[in-house]
C-alpha cells in the first residue's frame, strides 16, 4: 500500500463503522422516537474516535533506504510505518518528484560524509505539497507547493523537513523541474557569482557541460553578457550543450582538454569550475589566466564501478591538489573550495541565493533540463545512467507507484541486459580467437621467411658437397 492509500483506507473504514450502529435501530425499531436513535449515534460517536487514533500508527509510506555500501542493490524500495512526527518549525511534505546528485551516488559507496551511516534515506532535494504544519510555521500551510533542499531524507513518500528549507514553486513550474532546481542552481550560483564575480567578456570552463550542475552553470553564465563558455562532454552530447549555450565543446575521452583550452584560448580562463579532482585539479590550476578563479566543488574522479574502488580513491588523494600562499600571491590566482552539504546552517544565505534563481526562472532566463525520469522501484537503473555519464542534465524520481505493465516488464529487461552481457562476452571472446589467430597466422608469416632462408642454406650446403 502506497503512503497515500494509507490514510483514504482508514477513513474508508472509519465511515463504514460509524454507518453501522446508525442502520441497527432502524430495522430494529422502526417506529421508534428520534431520542433513542440519537442516543444510539451518540453511543456509536467514541468507538469511531477511537478507531481514529490508530490511524498515526497503521500510516504507511514507501521509502528508498541505504542499507549499506556498495553497489545498485544496496538502495532499496522498503515501506515504512507510523506517520512521522513534527516539530515546532518542521513540515511534513507528500513528496511528488525526487532529484539525482552526484553526491548521492558517493553516498552510496560510503564517500560523502554528510550522509549518517546506514540504515538511511538518502536524498537532498525534493518537490511536493505541504501536508501538515508544525507550531510555530507561520509562512507556509497545507496545500502549498513546495521544493525542499535538506541533508538527506527525501527519497520516500512523505518527508519531514524544517520550514525555512522549502521555497514555494512558481506557477507553471512542474513537480520534475522543482525537484531539479535547488541543488544543481545554487550550487551553480554561488561558484559563478559568489566566488568567481563572474563578469562580461570572461571566460569559464566548465566540466561535465552535460550534466545538472553543468547545464545550470552554462545557462546562468548567459545571463551575463558576452562570456565564453568551455565545456567538456563526451561527443555525441556536444550539440545538445552547444544549442544550450556552451561556445566551444570539447570531447575530453578522444582530446586533451588543455590543448584544447589553450589553441583557443593561449592566455588561459578566468574561471574553472572543477568537479573531478585529483590531477584535474593541477591541470585547471595551470590553466588559469592572472587573476583567474579556480572553484573546486567535487571528487568524481574517485568514482569508479559500482562499488568503492580503492585505487581510485588512492590514486585521487595521491594527486591532490595543494598548494603554498606564496605561489598564489606570485601567481595573482585564487582555489575556492564549495560543498553545499555544508551550508545546511545558512539559511538566510540560501534562501538569498533561492529568490534570486527564481527570479531568474519567472523571467524565462532559466529552466532546469530533466534528462528522465523513473519510478522508485527503478532507482538502480537511474543511478547507473548517471554513474555512466549517459544523462544530458537532470536525471529525476517519481513517487507515482509503478503501473503493474511496467512491472511485469522489468524481468524481461533484467533477462535482456543478460543475453547482451552474453553477446557481448561472446563477441569479446570471439575478437580474442580471431587475435590469436591473427597472431599465429603473423607467426607463420614470421616463419616462411625463416623457413626459405633455411632451404637456401640446405642447398648452399648440398651445394658445396657436390663441389668437393
Amino acid at each position: 500500500m502506497s503512503g497515500e492509500d494509507a490514510p483514504a483506507q482508514q477513513q474508508n473504514d472509519v465511515d463504514q463503522k460509524q454507518e453501522k450502529p446508525a442502520e441497527e435501530p432502524k430495522a430494529e425499531t422502526p417506529k421508534a422516537d428520534p431520542a433513542p436513535a440519537a442516543a444510539a449515534e451518540a453511543a456509536a460517536a467514541p468507538p469511531a474516535a477511537a478507531d481514529k487514533a490508530p490511524e498515526e500508527e497503521t500510516f504507511t509510506y514507501r521509502a528508498l533506504v541505504l542499507t549499506g555500501y556498495g553497489g545498485y542493490d544496496k538502495v532499496k524500495l522498503q515501506v515504512k510505518k507510523g506517520k512521522p512526527a513534527l516539530k515546532a518549525g518542521e513540515v511534513l511534505v507528500r513528496v511528488k518528484a525526487c532529484g539525482l546528485n552526484f553526491a548521492d551516488l558517493m553516498a552510496r559507496q560510503g564517500l560523502y560524509d554528510r550522509l549518517p551511516s546506514p540504515p538511511v534515506s538518502p536524498g537532498m532535494e525534493c518537490s511536493g505539497v505541504v501536508e501538515a504544519v508544525g507550531e510555530e510555521v507561520t509562512d507556509r500551510k497545507v496545500g502549498d507547493k513546495v521544493m525542499v533542499l535538506n541533508r538527506f531524507g527525501l527519497w520516500q513518500e512523505v518527508a519531514v523537513a524544517p520550514a525555512s528549507h522549502t521555497f514555494l514553486i512558481p506557477e507553471g513550474m512542474s513537480f520534475e523541474e522543482a525537484a531539479a532546481l535547488p541543488v544543481n542552481y545554487i550550487t551553480a550560483y554561488m561558484m559563478l557569482f559568489d566566488f568567481g564575480n563572474l563578469r562580461p567578456n570572461q571566460s569559464v570552463l566548465i566540466h561535465a557541460a552535460a550534466g545538472g550542475v553543468g547545464i545550470a552553470a552554462t545557462q546562468l553564465c548567459k545571463t551575463v553578457k558576452d562570456v565564453t563558455v568551455f565545456g567538456t562532454a563526451s561527443a555525441s552530447k556536444h550539440e545538445t550543450i552547444s544549442e544550450g549555450g556552451v561556445t566551444h565543446a570539447i570531447d575530453y575521452r578522444t582530446k586533451d582538454y588543455v590543448e584544447e583550452v589553450r589553441k583557443i584560448s593561449p592566455k588561459g580562463m578566468d574561471i574553472i569550475l572543477d568537479p573531478l579532482g585529483g590531477s584535474d585539479t593541477h591541470k585547471a590550476y595551470n590553466l588559469l589566466k592572472p587573476m583567474g578563479k579556480l572553484i573546486t566543488y567535487g571528487a568524481a574522479n574517485m568514482l569508479a564501478g559500482q562499488k568503492k574502488n580503492l585505487l581510485a580513491v588512492a590514486k585521487n588523494w595521491y594527486h591532490q591538489f595543494s598548494i603554498h600562499t606564496l605561489s598564489l600571491i606570485q601567481g595573482n590566482k585564487s582555489v575556492c573550495g564549495f560543498h553545499l552539504g555544508y551550508l545546511d546552517g545558512e539559511t538566510e544565505l540560501i534562501t538569498q541565493t533561492m529568490n534570486t534563481i527564481l527570479d531568474l526562472y519567472k523571467q524565462g532566463k532559466i529552466k532546469p533540463r530533466i534528462d528522465s525520469t523513473w519510478h522508485l522501484e527503478q532507482v538502480g537503473d537511474a543511478m547507473r545512467k548517471m554513474q555512466e555519464r549517459n544523462n544530458i542534465g537532470k536525471v529525476i524520481l517519481t513517487t507515482e507507484p509503478m503501473p503493474e505493465e511496467e512491472k511485469k516488464e522489468e524481468p524481461k529487461k533484467e533477462d535482456k541486459k543478460e543475453d547482451k552481457k552474453k553477446e557481448d562476452k561472446k563477441k569479446e571472446d570471439k575478437k580474442k580467437d580471431d587475435g590469436k589467430k591473427e597472431e599465429k597466422k603473423d607467426d607463420k608469416k614470421k616463419e616462411e621467411p625463416k623457413k626459405e632462408e633455411k632451404k637456401e642454406e640446405e642447398k648452399k650446403e648440398d651445394a658445396k658437397k657436390e663441389e668437393k
